[in-house]
Order: C-alpha cells, then structure tokens, then sequence
C-alpha cells in the first residue's frame, strides 16, 4: 500500500476521464496515484464568488440607454436634445461636459477599466454610510450595509465594522482538483498559470457553469491600516514572516517537483498580513458562533488583503452567513457587530493557548516531516475549522501573529486581551 502512493512505482496513466466518459485529447504520461475514494484530498472544487453590488449610475450608463438618440450628440445639439422629455429626465443629474464624455467614449469604444474583485468590494464597505435610528433595508434590496459605532468603542487596532443587512453572494464552480487544491490568489480567482495542479473541467463541453445564489447577512471588520503597517515593521515580526515564507518555498519546491522556472508561475508567498487577517478570521469565527445561533461551519470567511504594492492598501475580513432561500436570513450573525470586543476577547482566549501547546506553538513550517509547510502555530486544537468555510482549506495559518503564543509573544498584533 505503500509503493502504490508513490508515483514513479504505479501503472501508468490510460488518459481516461469517466466522468466525462472521454480521453484526455492531451494525453498522459504519468503514472497513476493512490487516492482512498472517501479521503478529504479526493476532491476539491474550484469555486469563484462574488458579492452582488448595485454600481452607482452614471452619465455612460444614460447615454448607453439612449443611444439612438445621443449617438449624434455634440456641444451644438445636445441642448436641443434636453428639451426631449424622456431624454431630460435620464441627462438631468449631469452636466453637458460628462454627456459629451461618455458619448466620446461610447464612439470610441473605450473600455472602462476593471478594479479587481476583492478591491471594488473593499472600496464598497469602507464607504458605508453610518447606521442611524429607523434606517432599515428597503423591500426587495440585495446589498445594504451600514458603519457600526459599538457602545464601548472599536477595540484598538481596529478601523472599522461594518454590519451588512442585506448581502447576495453568487458562488459557481468552474472545476476541481484532486490530491491537492488549486490556491486562489488575494482577489479570490483561481490563476490560469498555476501549473502546479491542473484543475479538471466538470464537463467536456462547457458552455455554462453550475452557480448558486446566497442571500444572508454579514460583518465586515477593517484592521487599522496604520497599526498594521507599525506592526509590519516590527523585528520580530520580520523575522516570523521570513520563517512562514521559507515554509512556503519549501511548499512551492515540492509542489513543482523541484523545477526552478515552474516555481515562478507558482502562488507568491503573501505576506505575514496576510497569515493575520486569515488566522483572525477563524478565531473570530469560533468565538462569534458561540452566541450567533448559527455554528461555525455555517459562517463562510472573506479575506481582504493588499500591503499597497499592486492596488489600494487592505486589510479586513468578512464574516457572513447565508442560505439559497429567498428569504434569507434572521440578524443573529449581524448584531454580533455590535459586541465586537466581546468576541474578539473571546477569541484572545481561544487562541493564546492551544490543547495541543507546546507542540503547536513551536511547530515548523520549514522543518516539518509532514509537508505542513504553509502554518506556523495552527492545528485542529485551535485554528483550524470547517473547510466549507474556509478559502484556503485550512492553510496560511498563524495564530502567533494575532495573540502572544507561548514562545513568540513579542510578534502578536494584539498585545493586551481586548
């Protein structure tokens, strides 16, 4: 049994796909593996998400809806085309030089540009308008959110919460791997270059995805962007980073089989921000289902992550909660916004100490005989939860980053129990 996990000593491959009941066109020329059918690395689906928010209009999107009309319009025409009723109506709340401007583009066919996905939803929650006695979430809304302002104040290093009402997620799977997940990158979307594990098409003729929509609720909460760079800068949190991006080069060396130019096209290591945010998320996670009414393997993760370098600095997560019903759900997890550092207390407590301490906390992730090269103090004893909740399956994972951890107390961002 054995031998038979070992690649180069199994049969080889026939290029058969049953469940498309086809060959591979590609063909193969590998050996078959070992995979017990009810093990956990037998199937990992590929799933991209995306939170459904209503863009403010603009003057592009008037003269789009007219456009057999203001196709011709230009500074001497367009004041006789505002005398047309349904016309004046759309234009009212722009000026003559945004219609020319986006008539202009519209001839040109100039392409507005395309934020990446995590950050447009990012721009959305912090622009959040405060929440305010009676303002409730008109019939019918798909997405409203308010900036909360808890009774006993944001707990220090965080910036912001925000308790999302309304939320519709639309989530559709456009694959999946075996033996080892595909890791998606900070915008949540799966790379076509990441060639250390070929993702398998769920059909041999795709014309359409399968996809689901998730009506539910949810809490947004942003890290404080200055604490967290001050926390960056810190020595010994270098020297942890360095630690957890030596683990990942030892992920990526074994993931591409030791070939260097493969390793290029290989997931980033995505910093020590990122193992924060992540490792806070679970905490908070076990900690908030205890007294949302909903366990922990009901609320999903979302990670915003960005240290400045290729778009707008972020660093915040998303809690939600949802169902496929039309109804959605009933607040337990939104009003939990509200008693923030109740919960962020009570995760300091969960994640200071481990069932499994010493042995956690002074794990390895570059000196581990098992290949968990991608945690530092993380394990089923504390961190680790449900995978259908988390995006990562349980990797990138540092509870020492977030409270003071028996032997690395001096790199945790929170210092003092909130």
């Amino acid at each position: 049994m054995l031998d038979a996990t070992v690649e180069e000593k199994n049969f080889p491959c026939s290029d058969h796909q049953p469940w498309l009941n086809q060959r591979d066109p590609e063909g193969c020329n590998r050996k078959l593996r070992l995979l017990v059918r009810t093990a956990s690395n037998s199937y990992f689906a590929q799933v991209v998400s995306s939170l459904d928010i209503p863009e403010p209009k603009s003057a592009r999107d008037a003269v789009e809806s007219h456009w057999n009309v203001l196709a011709a319009a230009n500074a001497a025409t367009l004041p006789a085309f505002r005398t047309i009723a349904h016309i004046a109506k759309a234009l009212e709340s722009y000026t003559d030089k945004e219609v020319l401007s986006a008539v202009e583009a519209k001839l040109q066919n100039k392409k507005t540009d395309r934020v990446p996905l995590r950050t447009a939803e990012f721009q959305q929650f912090i622009s959040a308008p405060p929440e305010k006695a009676g303002d409730y979430p008109p019939t019918g809304s798909e997405f409203f959110i308010r900036a909360a302002h808890p009774k006993d104040g944001l707990p220090e290093g965080v910036a912001r919460v925000v308790l999302a009402h309304r939320l519709r997620e639309v989530r559709a799977q456009t694959g999946f791997t075996r033996f080892e997940a595909s890791t998606p990158n900070l915008q949540g979307e799966y790379p076509e270059n990441d060639i250390g594990v070929k993702a398998a098409p769920l059909a041999a003729h795709v014309t359409w995805l399968p996809g689901i929509e998730i009506r539910g609720e949810g809490i947004f909460i942003q890290l404080d962007e200055g604490a967290v760079r001050k926390w960056e800068e810190r020595k010994a949190v270098k020297d942890r980073a360095r630690a957890l991006e030596q683990g990942h080069r030892r992920w990526l060396h074994r993931r591409s089989g030791g070939d260097a130019s493969k390793e290029e096209k290989l997931p980033p290591f995505y910093g020590g921000r990122y193992y924060l945010l992540h490792s806070l998320s679970h905490l908070l996670i076990q900690a908030v289902s205890l007294s949302c009414g909903y366990s922990a393997s009901a609320i999903r993760e979302r990670i915003y992550c960005e240290a400045g370098t290729v778009g707008p600095p972020m660093a915040a997560i998303l809690l939600s909660t949802g169902t496929s019903g039309t109804e959605g759900t009933l607040g337990g997890l939104l009003l939990q916004g509200r008693a923030l550092r109740e919960h962020l207390g009570r995760a300091y407590d969960m994640g200071v100490l481990c069932s499994n301490d010493p042995v956690c906390a002074a794990h390895d992730p570059v000196a581990d005989p098992t290949g968990r090269n991608l945690e530092g103090a993380a394990c089923h004893g504390c961190v680790f939860i449900a995978e259908p909740s988390c995006e990562q399956f349980n990797s990138f994972l540092d509870r020492a980053l977030i409270f003071p951890t028996l032997g690395h107390e001096e790199v945790a961002f929170f210092r003092d129990r909130p």
